[in-house]
């Protein structure tokens, strides 16, 4: 079980699942599964068909109904098709899953085995990995009365776990993943504990974290500053490990960190065991919430970061919002005689600065940092946040910007 960090996915073809429930419309859905098909590609798949149902709630036994359930069976089993996997888009219990997987005899996943997949597949550092397994094996606990081919997959010829099936060799198993969950929360303590001598060490310098929700360019806006060489790529969760550079603006140095993206549904296990990774979120003096303006959803997208920001800390800290990716913005032009009213796909760019973000004044900004628009306007108004906290813990150092400043 000591490799069970590594992900299973395989590059074949995957069916998606959704539901239209009170909660969430026809058109909230297919942003969802617009979503999971980003993240089936992140992690090697080729998304396929998708399957939707209008339900009041998720049927408790196998998510969908009996009928919608059968017409997935009927798609996945024609040998034409060649279907390697359904994913569901929402997280499925262990009654759940071990119902679907007896009807449509193929792997299952759901939303949150699905990130954690990538999850697995990004983390670099020991750091990462530790993070990681935790939170694996804190999904898999419940779920392992019908994992036994699963732990096989991670077993090897000599564990004690292959004893054979029963309540006995489930609750061996369980005490095993038991007690590999409390040795990795104590590994995570110690990691902890290193880190934080770690930022302590960095003296006072002002600080400052990037976040936003996953691909909206955090990476590539961290090179930017700190002309540095972060990796970047057009996937979400790109990045899983913090990176920490000290940027200078006009002679005044501060600490830029970037931080793994967040996500819609991002599984509470997961924020719990990067606890560590958002400490640097935590101590930071400023954010910069970076926000792709060109993305359909991206309203909802802040609101998710925002819950999750409040989530990890309570605290109001100062906060710059970068509409990123101005370049790729694209809306309909209305005809002259079309009388109604205007949505989110026919409001222009300059609609939209004069909507709720003028409310944020000059804690907004547009960029590109693709095209690297705006960069300088952006790195002028990081300097005035990062200066106003410089000089009131160095106040000693305040003549200098004002000598700076006049010449």
């Amino acid at each position: 079980m000591k490799d069970f960090i590594k992900s299973e996915i395989d590059s074949t073809s995957a069916v998606l699942v959704g539901l239209i429930t009170p909660e969430q419309n026809e058109e909230t859905v297919n942003e969802y599964l617009d979503e999971l098909a980003f993240l089936a590609e992140t992690a090697g798949l080729q998304p396929g068909k998708r399957f939707v149902q209008r339900l009041d709630m998720a049927n408790s036994v196998t998510f969908v109904g009996t009928g919608k359930l059968q017409e997935i069976k009927e798609y996945v089993l024609d040998e034409d098709n060649e279907v390697g996997v359904v994913i569901f888009d929402d997280e499925l219990s262990a009654r759940q899953i071990r119902n679907i997987e007896k009807e449509l005899k193929l792997r299952i996943l759901d939303r949150t085995s699905l990130i954690l997949d990538i999850f697995a597949m990004r983390a670099q550092t020991a750091h990462a990995k530790v993070q990681v397994e935790l939170a694996q094996y804190e999904y898999l606990l419940p779920r392992l009365t019908r994992l036994w081919s699963h732990l096989d997959r991670q077993r090897g010829g000599g564990s004690v776990l292959m004893r054979g099936p029963g309540e006995t060799q489930l609750e061996t198993d369980k005490r095993i993943i038991l007690d590999k969950i409390a040795r990795l929360k104590d590994e995570l303590k110690s990691i902890d504990k290193q880190k934080s001598v770690q930022r302590k060490n960095r003296g006072k310098l002002v600080r400052v974290a990037l976040v936003g929700y996953t691909n909206v360019g955090k990476s590539t806006l961290m090179n930017l500053l700190s002309k540095s060489d972060v990796f970047a790529e057009n996937k979400l969760f790109a990045t899983l490990d913090t990176t920490v550079r000290k940027v200078t603006i006009e002679n005044l140095p501060f600490l830029l960190t970037d931080t793994v993206g967040f996500i819609r549904k991002l599984p509470t296990k997961l924020i719990e065991s990067f606890k560590s990774t958002l400490d640097e979120v935590r101590e930071a003096d400023i954010l910069i919430h970076l926000v792709d303006i060109s993305h359909p959803a991206f309203e909802e997208q802040v609101e998710v970061v925002e819950n999750t920001l409040h989530e990890i800390d309570k605290s109001e800290k100062p906060t710059i919002v970068v509409f990123n990716k101005i370049d790729a913005f694209e809306y309909e032009v209305k005809d002259e005689d079309d009388l109604t009213p205007k949505n989110k796909h026919n409001i222009s760019l300059e609609e939209l600065q004069q909507s709720w973000m003028s409310k944020l004044k000059d804690n907004c900004i547009f960029i590109s940092a693709r095209e690297k628009t705006n960069i300088e306007e952006l790195k002028t108004l990081i300097y005035e946040k990062v200066k106003e906290i410089h000089i009131q813990r160095f106040p000693y150092n305040d003549f200098l910007y004002q000598t700076y400043e006049e010449e």
